[in-house]
């Protein structure tokens, strides 16, 4: 009986044992298949095959969390925002979500233009005409439904200042501000108060710890959208307004200054929003900032019914008259923000389109609003089915001189060249050797305006004053192509990317004693009895070549040149105060106030010195 009673135990035990296991083993599966799950990024298209393609990206976290949403492109003509929302699309998160657009409007981005047929963050409220703007925010209201905080990325116009300081910094500039459309909102459904306020100015402290210069801080900018004496009466048609007001979750337009540099601008938005991400306890690592030149290395083709042709960028494919044609794919060394445009058929996206083709054409191909490579199509005289892919000539190197120093530069290199250098180009090395019937084109310099050919090979470029800024890319007059074409294919490119000429200090000697650096408004006192020599000059250009200082005041501007002295007796004995500017060709890049002083003054201000 006993041994029976032990028997009975032992199986009762191996049987709670063995559902033990069973039970870890279900919950140590769900583990697992539940982080997977959450781990899982997931990609989704609405209006493929349209020019207004939206591309919406899913972040889950291994951890459950609050989810954000990052719309970007909203206005095709603000990089900064869309360029930045890109780098989160392909983010891993430790805990909470994120859903990311990085182009609501790839239609305008292409186009390069704020809008279409209409501004589409002004096409929240109803009713709306039935455009694809209007399908597009359809698609972005059920994003916000989802959400618990949005973020609307923009660049926007000059500096944003509560008080009129210019016409650049202003209450009615949006620039280096987070908007808010309200300080404080109580959700009526929930009866939770949102302190948009605090959560800005939060942010915003934290994002100006990294930014240096205090005129590129941000501000908090509260439109009071609801108030009736609103300056902004505009914005109850916004994202934000819509995403407030209509499904009570907090929501905040970023805006950077199209008057900083474009890496700046991402730059900036990336601070803002890891400081959200932070403030929603959502765990990312930071991603970075990717940006190089965009190029296009081949293009997958289809013709008719037969298997896909590869074409490289420059290269021409050589069909029939009456083929149908079909661009399946383009590889870039970018994933996303890639069109093709047939030119001649179809519309300003032709990827995964077919096309009936009569007649000789271009595929350009673009990364965003920018032109990136191009595929020539050609038709066979004689009607030949055979498709063949003719190889251009391309160019390998660059030969150029800058400021009289002859260098080489691959094709697709980037030059930094610096305001106020003198650019000539030699040629350009082909494959085949010596390629007749090239022309070399720096786009944004005519040489002869009478007769422009577009050939600049051999004229002398003043970068200060020979550069047209519409021709530039982004039209900002900081980077310039110069493009090897023969007849309509372009075979090659060199990038000038263009920086401005800065002072840093100078170095001066006082009476032959010490040496002393004075940098940019930093005033110098001296006694008439003194004579001050001067010993350097530290600027950003290479060799300080074309820099020169000239002493201002004096009844004649006296050249300082290195090495040379001037003593105060010599100068104007009724002038007290003079200025010794730094100049790179006719361009002012410095000045150091200077004051003679009689010597009981001096005395005072001379220990400085010593």
């Amino acid at each position: 009986m006993i041994q029976s009673k032990l028997i009975m135990k032992q199986r009762t035990r191996r049987s709670t044992n063995a559902i033990m296991l069973l039970i870890l083993g279900v919950i140590f599966f769900s583990m697992i298949t539940w982080n997977s799950a959450w781990c899982k990024n997931t990609y989704e298209t609405f209006f493929s095959g349209t020019d207004y393609e939206l591309n919406v990206y899913r972040i889950k976290g291994k951890l459950p969390g609050k989810t954000i949403l990052i719309i970007g492109g909203i206005q095709g003509d603000e990089p900064g925002g869309f360029l930045s929302a890109d780098l989160y699309a392909d983010m891993k998160l430790a805990q909470g979500n994120l859903i990311v657009v990085p182009r609501a409007n790839f239609y305008s981005i292409v186009m390069n233009r704020r809008q279409i047929n209409e501004d589409m963050n002004r096409k929240f409220t109803e009713p709306s005409k039935r455009n694809y703007e209007a399908q597009v925010v359809a698609i972005l209201k059920q994003l916000i439904e989802e959400s618990d905080c949005l973020l609307n990325l923009h660049d926007g116009s000059g500096f944003y200042c509560d008080t009129w300081q210019s016409e650049t910094r202003n209450p009615m500039r949006f620039g280096q501000s987070i908007i808010v459309d309200c300080e404080t909102y109580n959700n009526p459904r929930t009866n939770k108060v949102l302190k948009l306020g605090d959560m800005s100015r939060h942010v915003i402290n934290e994002i100006n710890r990294h930014i240096e210069k205090p005129d590129f801080y941000f501000h908090l900018n509260n439109h009071r959208t609801n108030d009736q004496n609103t300056l902004h009466p505009e914005q109850r048609k916004s994202a934000t307004y819509y995403a407030l007001f209509k499904c009570g979750i907090p929501s905040f337009g970023i805006e950077t200054s199209k008057a900083i540099s474009l890496e700046t601008r991402i730059y900036h938005h990336n601070l803002a929003i890891n400081e959200f991400m932070r403030l929603f306890d959502i765990r990312h690592e930071v991603p970075g900032i990717f940006m190089d030149h965009p190029t296009t290395k081949y293009v997958v083709i289809k013709v008719n019914d037969k298997p896909p042709v590869v074409v490289a960028d420059q290269e021409t494919l050589n069909i029939s008259r009456g083929d149908i044609l079909k661009i399946i794919h383009v590889e870039s060394n970018y994933e996303r923000g890639l069109s093709a445009d047939i030119e001649g058929y179809g519309s300003i996206n032709d990827l995964n389109k077919a096309f009936v083709i009569n007649h000789p054409t271009t595929v350009v191909i673009r990364k965003d609003h920018e032109q990136c490579g191009n595929i020539h199509i050609a038709l066979n005289e004689d009607n030949n089915t055979v498709h063949t892919i003719t190889k251009n000539p391309r160019v390998v190197y660059f030969r150029v001189r800058i400021n009289g120093e002859e260098r080489y530069f691959p094709n697709g290199t980037h030059v930094d060249v610096i305001k106020g250098d003198y650019i000539e180009l030699i040629d350009a090395g082909t494959t085949p050797e010596s390629y007749p019937g090239i022309v070399v084109n720096f786009k944004g310099f005519v040489g002869n305006r009478t007769v422009n050919t577009g050939e600049d090979r051999g004229c002398i470029i003043h970068t200060d004053r020979d550069l047209w800024k519409r021709y530039s890319l982004y039209k900002k007059g900081r980077i310039y192509q110069v493009v090897v074409e023969r007849g309509i294919s372009i075979i090659g490119r060199l990038f000038v990317d263009l920086k401005e000429p800065s002072f840093h200090y100078i170095v001066l000697q006082i009476n032959g004693r010490e040496k002393r650096c004075f940098c940019q408004n930093e005033s110098i006192a001296i006694n008439r009895d003194d004579t001050i020599k001067l010993i350097d000059i530290k600027t950003n250009v290479p060799h300080n070549v074309n820099i020169r200082s000239v002493l201002h005041g004096n009844d004649i501007p006296i050249p300082l040149r290195v090495g040379s002295s001037v003593t105060a007796n010599h100068l104007n004995r009724h002038k007290s105060f003079y200025t010794i500017t730094v100049h790179r060709g006719d361009m002012k890049i410095g000045s150091i106030p200077l004051t003679v002083l009689d010597n009981k003054m001096a005395c005072r201000d001379k220990k400085q010195l010593q």
